[in-house]
């Protein structure tokens, strides 16, 4: 039975920590004017989420999270290092949210910023259908034909067969998890310890929209991308 978002109780849960290898505050770096975390609340508050939280082991993130109007959830250090899983951090924060009656978590990731608020609208439309416990952002893999290296040191086409390589539009659809969003019953993952499982679904977005920010080139394509696709459009 289809709900209307009104009608579940969904809150967003942002984790976004302060250390970062690649961009120093990578969080918070500025990103076509602003934080580059302020775009990521946006997107959900746009996107009608009511309750939008920011795990952070950071005060100032914490802060520039509040400034946008998300609530702050500080994170403790043993969950905040390289190792830690995404997984920890939202299990914290539904724990200190406290509430049980949560429905949905909608998980979306900061470094990721090429999303729009209708993107987690259609996401948030298969959460209320009731035909699933937990979906993904995806991106149609056009044309990516995979190898890999064996351990033997042998290359392998992963797929498709090289020997028998067919037409293009012959092959099977495939999905890239582009890691843009999850969207999970926190019941699945307390169960799992895991953002998938039970009934498995997926939000596809364009493929242009799968790019993130881990580098500073990263940075500049994405900023190209968004002032290009998106940012024209408001103008």
């Amino acid at each position: 039975m289809f709900k209307d978002l009104n009608s579940i109780h969904v809150v967003a849960i942002i984790l976004a920590r302060g250390g970062s290898k690649g961009i120093p505050n990578k969080n918070i770096i500025n990103f076509c004017g602003k934080p580059l975390m302020a775009w990521t609340i946006e997107h959900c508050l746009h996107a009608g989420v009511k309750e939008v939280y920011v795990s952070s082991d950071s005060e100032e993130i914490l802060n520039i999270a509040q400034d946008h109007g998300a609530a702050s959830i500080k994170r403790p250090e043993d969950i905040s290092g390289d190792t830690a899983t995404s997984e920890s951090g939202w299990l914290h924060a539904i724990e200190v949210i406290g509430s049980n009656k949560i429905e949905w978590v909608i998980a979306p990731q900061v470094t990721s910023p090429l999303r729009t608020p209708e993107d987690i609208k259609r996401g948030l439309a298969l959460a209320g259908s009731g035909q699933y416990d937990s979906i993904f952002s995806c991106s149609v893999a056009e044309d990516l034909l995979f190898w890999q290296i064996t351990p033997e040191g042998i290359l392998k086409s992963i797929n498709y067969d090289y020997q028998n390589r067919g037409r293009r539009q012959d092959r099977p659809k495939q999905y890239i998890e582009n890691g843009s969003f999850y969207l999970f019953r926190p019941e699945i993952l307390r169960k799992y310890n895991n953002r998938l499982g039970g009934r498995i679904g997926m939000v596809e977005m364009e493929f242009w929209k799968m790019f993130e920010i881990d580098t500073m080139e990263d940075l500049k394509i994405c900023e190209v991308l968004m002032r290009e696709f998106l940012l024209k459009k408001e103008n």
